[in-house]
């Protein structure tokens, strides 16, 4: 990475997104071009409607993505399985030594969208698990208990002690991604766990905590799970973000729903940032003093956890003296999605750029 003197304009390698929600159908083919304008490449999350389970499965979703590509968009999606008690390791393993999958991800059953698949009884995927750590695929996992007694802001704490911390121990050699952490602990689990663990953090769980969810009104557009929680939290997942710790890198988590879907009685969990996270986390490596730790968080950590290269292609990131004018919805099938707000000006622009 190259920085000027002032900080004001510099070049990294084009950015990944290590955790993505594209959906399927109208909401596909209109989100996917905020992601492919943006990212080298993505790793698609797999709970679709019904969910992502199989090699074969996989390929046909893949084939839907390519078809919704815009033309002149260079653009990978890393492919995921959705882990089920029903998995069969000799699918996974057909489907990783194919180059077609590139991770699983463990949803414990009902702990967010499209999540009535997931694993109830952990110890039913163990020998996926076991094959998975023979042929050196990551698990990636929602952090989240779902018994009804558990506070939901407690609930990341209580899968790392309950759920987490056994397979950490019990498969040494698997490879763990956290996926969009929120947490003081889940920060200090990733620390403590070794270089086979690694851990995930959105945009948005940077720039708000639970207030801005909860004050002033019920804001439906912050919620999304895991929930926004502390400000301690906050603090703790910056702090990991912008210290050039290679197993935190970026995973944006957009998630996009209607405007409907979000505004209602029981709105959905998700948030949509895929068009402006770039712009986002400048200002906030900025403020942090750590513009030269972006790329890295960008650019750099993904790649090498999950054992590829980094982007060839460069971006170039200058500040502008006005605040820059985005997009704050798109349309979707007749309706809306709203873009993540960060409650701030962005002056943070960027452009393509010769290496």
């Amino acid at each position: 990475m190259s920085l000027a003197d002032n900080q004001a304009d510099f070049i990294i390698r084009r950015p990944d997104d290590w955790h993505l929600h594209l959906r399927d159908g109208e909401m596909l083919k209109a989100v996917l071009p905020h992601t492919s304008a943006h990212f080298g490449r993505a790793i698609i999350m797999p709970n679709l409607v019904p969910p992502v389970v199989k090699t074969s499965d996989a390929e046909a979703y893949l084939g839907r993505i390519k078809a919704a590509l815009p033309a002149g968009h260079r653009f990978e999606p890393l492919m995921t399985l959705y882990l089920t008690e029903r998995t069969d390791p000799a699918d996974v393993e057909l489907g990783v030594k194919s180059g077609l999958i590139k991770a699983l991800k463990l949803y414990p059953a009902g702990a967010t969208t499209n999540s009535d698949s997931g694993v109830r009884n952990i110890e039913a995927v163990y020998p996926v698990l076991e094959k998975m750590a023979e042929i050196d695929v990551p698990l990636l996992v929602h952090g989240e208990v779902t018994d009804a007694d558990i506070d939901i802001f407690d609930r990341e704490a209580v899968f790392i002690d309950r759920v987490l911390t056994p397979i950490r121990e019990r498969f040494p050699s698997l490879r763990i991604v956290m996926e969009h952490v929120t947490t003081e602990d889940g920060v200090n689990f990733v620390k403590s766990a070794g270089d086979k663990t690694a851990a995930t953090i959105t945009t948005h769980h940077l720039i708000i905590n639970r207030n801005a969810i909860l004050v002033g009104g019920i804001k439906p557009h912050y919620y999304c799970l895991p929930v926004a929680k502390r400000e301690k939290h906050r603090l703790a997942l910056r702090a990991a973000a912008t210290s050039g710790d290679g197993r935190f890198f970026l995973g944006t988590d957009s998630a996009p729903h209607s405007k409907s879907a979000k505004e209602c009685a029981c709105g959905c969990a998700g948030v949509f940032n895929a068009s402006n996270t770039v712009n986002c986390l400048a200002h906030v490596f900025e403020e942090d003093g750590a513009l030269d730790k972006l790329e890295a968080f960008m650019s750099l950590n993904g790649p090498a956890f999950y054992g590829l290269p980094a982007n060839e292609e460069r971006i170039r990131l200058f500040k502008t003296d006005a605040p820059l004018v985005l997009e704050d919805k798109i349309t979707v099938d007749g309706d809306e999605v709203v873009v993540f707000d960060p409650g701030f000006p962005l002056f943070w622009r960027y452009e393509t750029a010769n290496a």
